[in-house]
């Protein structure tokens, strides 16, 4: 059975299935989803949980082996499987199969997994658990739904937005609804319950850090080199992760570079900036920026980011804030 993530509550408070599989590649509503089905089996009587990742070289037959473990106590389990790499394989898929053609009883199997292509939804294993239980393919908020998903949670958190102050939060956090959920909860510690407006918002989140991930993207695209480097050196002062970092300057040359590629083919700047989405607030800036690099200096500097990326995973000897000094410099120069 197939249900999208907003109707499994519901199912959740009316029944249970023995097994779940969830897939997507937006971590904050995966987890929340997978939450909401130990928290139902919890209180459905299932204490005991078994959590196991079927990483590289994981042995299929201990799947097999837990589900057909009986407790002295005979209590009810959950068995919390996650496949990382998003594919069971051959082994995997025949050990899932087998598993729905025989469940045990008393036992509620929770598999999560990266976004399941078209292609795996054609695998035994995959059709086995789509007959005997429930598939969530979790998707990601998209941009026009942005505002109205974070002044739901602003409610929900007893918070009472403004227009302004939602459009203020969903610019800052597009495209990480991690962020939006942490900003969301620093929010409330630092001002309470009640009604918020956009100048309240700032703010407060100005008080939460000094450093801003945000101004130093704004401050590269206006070409103010100086603040960017004193900026970047705040955040590292700070104890700010790397893949922060990168994750903000990653954003903005992946759209930079597409619209100076669309300028390069003859293509209306505004009229791409529109197609991509952009904040009306932000097109003056980004229309500034994109006529500083030409097309393939925006794209080298993808590369550059994959190297920054390599770096702070330990895969590259370099540091990764050198990297992001050179990065910003060409982006403000």
């Amino acid at each position: 059975m197939r249900l999208r993530a907003e109707q499994l509550p519901r199912h959740l408070g009316e029944t249970l299935a023995p097994v779940y599989l969830l897939s997507g590649d937006e971590p904050l509503l995966l987890n929340e989803a997978a939450d909401a089905i130990r928290t139902a089996a919890r209180a459905a009587g299932h204490d005991n949980r078994e959590v196991m990742e079927a990483g590289s070289g994981f042995d299929w037959n201990t799947l097999l082996a837990e589900a057909a473990s009986f407790s002295l106590f005979a209590e009810k389990k959950i068995i919390d499987l996650r496949i990382p790499g998003g594919k069971p394989g051959r082994e995997g898929g025949k050990a899932l199969a087998e598993y729905c053609a025989n469940p045990p009883p008393d036992t509620l199997l929770l598999l999560t997994l990266p976004k399941i292509e078209r292609k795996q939804q054609a695998g035994k294993w995959f059709k086995a658990i789509d007959s005997l239980g429930v598939v969530v393919q979790v998707w990601p908020v998209e941009l026009a739904q942005l505002p109205r998903w974070i002044e739901q949670r602003l409610r929900q958190a007893g918070l009472q937005p403004s227009k302004d102050a939602v459009q203020l939060l969903a610019e800052r956090v597009e495209g990480n609804l991690l962020a939006a959920d942490q900003e969301i909860e620093k929010l409330l510690l630092l001002h309470g319950e009640g009604p918020l407006d956009a100048a309240t918002l700032a703010d407060a989140v100005a008080d939460s850090a000094r450093y801003d991930v945000f101004d130093l993207v704004d401050a590269a695209l206006s070409g103010e080199l100086s603040r960017c480097l004193h900026i970047l050196e705040g955040l590292k002062g700070e104890d700010i992760a790397a893949p922060v970092v990168l994750w903000a300057l990653h954003r903005e040359i992946t759209q930079l570079a597409g619209l100076s590629v669309a300028g390069a083919q003859g293509k209306n700047i505004d009229q791409a900036m529109t197609a991509a989405r952009v904040w009306d607030k932000r097109k003056p800036l980004l229309r500034r920026a994109v006529t500083r690099l030409k097309p393939a200096q925006w794209l080298a500097l993808l590369n550059d980011c994959q190297a920054a990326d390599a770096a702070a995973k330990g895969a590259d000897p370099r540091d990764p804030w050198l990297l992001f000094e050179q990065i910003i410099s060409r982006i403000a120069a």
